[in-house]
């Protein structure tokens, strides 16, 4: 215990010297080997021993983390290193790897400067190696790469040393492809991954040994000597030669940024503010004494200190009695304690400098990407996560007196893990829970039991389906119900480019601001006056003023864009969550008297004109699809390609491995047949089939399917079976 204290007063002691601190995350597909390789670095810090490294998975300290062997949400931790004669402070987050718990990977790219990629020479690059990586280029995370597990190759595969070198070399390719493809143009070259630059490792982190081209110039050893020893298993020798924690440590050191270097370019990139004003200008230096700015990339709930908002601190020094802004509520807050995390153990220290990672307690109902900052000035942009919730359960507790605590339990859930949507029906009483997938839900209602000691009881899974738009409606009018205020609409699909943007997160929910948004709406394919004219952009649905001249429209706006907002949030076809839907008002005629055009005049009325707009226009369902990357022995091809199209699946594409013996499939399916699908995949392919899976958007149901779905789901929301008319919401 003592031993951990000293540690975190050394840490404070560096953190003070920005030009030897890295903030990294360990990024990797599920079971590639980060937790065993930040096991390693924890270890060189002394907080474990060098023979646990490896097997003791040090931050993988949660429970259900423990017990199920992967890693289901990011830990941080701040070590101290010494390298080279000088100490190096290195803030690691060590993230997941499965694709259901994704959100806490782009989450930890908000506050690091560069990431070790961690690739399986066996697996290679494989789905969720993209997408993470993709996620550290657009938050401009510079990239290092450690191939790991390469005793396999010899041991398992038999390749020979040239084989080997060939798969190598196919994945360091591979990798440099995507950075090409998403990396900064500006840092496109210089990000490029070469052996004899020195940002790539090979190695095992389970037996504890890497190598790089410098290690293997300063130690004289050759390719050929590492394949012998790695062939006789003689690890021992390896890691006397070649420690993964000097070799992986030395690469961060010479290859990942400072944040001194890293602000330079981030914070443009990350906040759209004036980089020439004050603030701008410290945070660019990374300045310790200007005003303080933190951006906050995780929360959690402690049962003694309350909240603590886990984040960046990119300009200032975040210390007891600061008062700071808090962007989303515009109040401000007092800073109670500042700490750091030493993995499991978060320790209290006096005040934490610009370019580090902080926790801060004392601040109330933060959120992901929420800006704390001393002065006024624009937040940074929103953390984009790239899936979305497919699968909602409801959740109940079994003592009605444990119904207030269910409700404090489900929205500290939603402020931990903001891929995580919790919805209370009011109408029903019912509270949903919508997550990535059954994984994801199952875990997080764990969390519910263990941690808070509730009985509750939970739904089967529902898949979470959409609504949009497939031709255009209009003029359509929406009378008030004392029929004194009409309000004439059209509605159709959003421009595909508009569409794209908002999935990529360029145009931002909310009330757009300035022209900035315009220029991005216009360059996205919208007209020029339309995009200056968008009043609300909601779930991906735009709310467009296109009015001339009308009387009091101003003084009504506000409701206007409640009463869309409220129709977006549930569609007339299965009350079912509206997108890519563009609403333009055209006309109205507004009762001069303000009595009569109150909130339960003018909602409605422009509620029933978009439902009556949509069902015109051909409202139809959306589908959660999945894509699966299926690998399994090749004589059981035949077996998992009945159970893909058996499931509405299509194949897209077929890869074989360079024996003949393995062979990768690319299928995409739709999530609502994807129950039950483990049990018939290993029963198909008696346990030899691996798969992974991610998220591949939403797709337009058949007719057929809708006629059959859209009933159930009216009837589960306790509606009439029966789809309204257009006419319905038009009397």
């Amino acid at each position: 215990m003592v031993r951990k204290e000293y540690v975190a007063e050394e840490v404070q002691k560096m953190m003070y010297d920005p030009a030897h601190i890295r903030n990294i995350a360990i990024v990797a597909h599920v079971d590639h080997g980060k937790s065993t390789l930040g096991d390693s670095l924890v270890a060189r810090a002394g907080l474990i021993s060098k023979e646990l490294a490896g097997q003791q998975r040090v931050l993988d300290y949660d429970e259900i983390e423990q017990t199920r062997g992967i890693t289901i949400k990011a830990a941080y931790i701040s070590l101290g290193f010494q390298y080279g004669g000088r100490d190096y402070l290195i803030n690691l987050i060590d993230t997941p790897g499965h694709v259901d718990f994704g959100g806490h990977v782009t989450r930890a790219m908000r506050a690091v400067d560069g990431i070790i990629l961690v690739v399986d020479a066996v697996e290679g690059i494989m789905p969720q190696t993209e997408t993470v990586l993709r996620q550290a280029m657009k938050e401009k995370a510079r990239p290092t790469l450690f191939i790991n597990k390469i005793d396999r190759l010899i041991n398992e595969l038999k390749l020979t040393p040239e084989q080997m070198q060939d798969r190598l070399m196919k994945i360091i390719f591979g990798i440099n492809k995507l950075i090409d493809q998403y990396g900064p143009r500006d840092k496109a070259e210089e990000w490029m991954l070469k052996v004899d630059r020195g940002n790539v490792a090979f190695g095992s982190a389970y037996n504890k040994w890497a190598i790089s081209f410098p290690i293997m110039q300063k130690t004289k050893i050759t390719f050929k000597e590492i394949y012998k020893y790695c062939a006789e298993e003689n690890h021992k020798e390896l890691i006397e030669i070649a420690p993964i924690d000097d070799v992986v440590l030395e690469m961060c050191i010479k290859h990942l940024p400072t944040p001194l270097e890293a602000q330079k370019y981030r914070v443009p990139v990350l906040w759209k503010g004036d980089m020439e004003s004050e603030v701008g200008q410290t945070m660019a230096k990374c300045d310790p004494k200007g005003k303080t700015v933190i951006v906050v990339f995780g929360v959690a709930t402690d049962p003694h200190a309350g909240e603590v908002g886990i984040g960046r601190v990119f300009s200032g020094t975040a210390k007891k009695g600061v008062e700071l802004l808090i962007h989303a509520q515009q109040k401000r807050e007092k800073i109670q304690q500042v700490s750091i995390y030493m993995g499991p153990e978060r320790v209290i220290v006096g005040e934490i400098p610009a370019g580090n990672i902080a926790a801060v307690v004392g601040l109330h109902d933060l959120y992901v990407g929420e800006t704390l900052s001393e002065t006024d000035m624009d937040p940074f942009e929103q953390i984009k996560h790239y899936s979305e919730p497919v699968l909602t359960k409801s959740i109940e507790a079994k003592n009605t007196k444990d119904l207030v605590k269910l409700v404090e339990v489900l929205r500290n859930v939603a402020k931990e893990d903001p891929t995580i949507r919790i919805e209370i029906n009011q109408e029903t009483g019912e509270h949903l829970i919508s997550g990535m997938g059954e994984l994801h839900l199952e875990i997080v209602e764990d969390k519910i039991k263990r941690d808070n000691k509730l009985e509750v009881e939970t739904s089967r899974p529902i898949v979470v389906y959409k609504e949009t738009i497939t031709g255009g409606a209009g003029p359509i009018e929406g009378k008030s119900p004392n029929k004194h205020t009409k309000f004439k609409i059209e509605v159709e699909p959003i421009e595909q480019g508009v569409m794209d943007k908002m999935i990529e997160g360029e145009i931002p929910d909310g009330r757009p601001k300035g022209k900035l948004l315009w220029d991005v709406l216009i360059g996205a394919g919208m007209e020029r006056d339309e995009a200056k004219n968008v009043k609300d952009i909601y779930n991906r649905n735009m709310l467009v003023d296109g009015t001339k001249g009308v009387q009091y429209l101003n003084e009504v706006m506000e409701l206007l864009i409640e009463g869309f907002e409220e129709a977006c949030k549930q569609g007339p076809l299965a009350r079912e969550k509206v997108t890519g839907l563009k609403v333009r008002v055209i006309d109205a005629t507004i009762h001069e008297d303000p009595v009569h055009r109150g909130p339960a005049q003018i909602i409605p009325a422009i509620r029933r004109a978009i439902y009556a707009g949509m069902l015109v226009a051909g409202d139809t369902l959306l589908e959660p699809k999945q894509k699966f990357t299926i690998q399994c022995p090749s004589q059981y091809m035949g077996e998992v390609i009945k159970q893909v199209q058996g499931r509405r699946g299509q194949m897209l594409d077929i890869q074989q491995d360079e024996r003949g013996e393995v062979v990768t499939l690319l299928a995409k399916m739709p999530v609502a047949e994807t129950f039950g699908l483990a049990n018939d995949f290993r029963s198909a392919t008696q346990g030899r089939a691996v798969w992974y899976l991610e998220f591949a958007g939403y797709e337009k149901l058949t007719p057929e399917l809708q006629n059959k779905i859209v009933p159930l789901i009216r009837e589960r929301k306790g509606e009439k079976k029966e789809i309204p008319t257009p006419q319905d919401f038009m009397d």
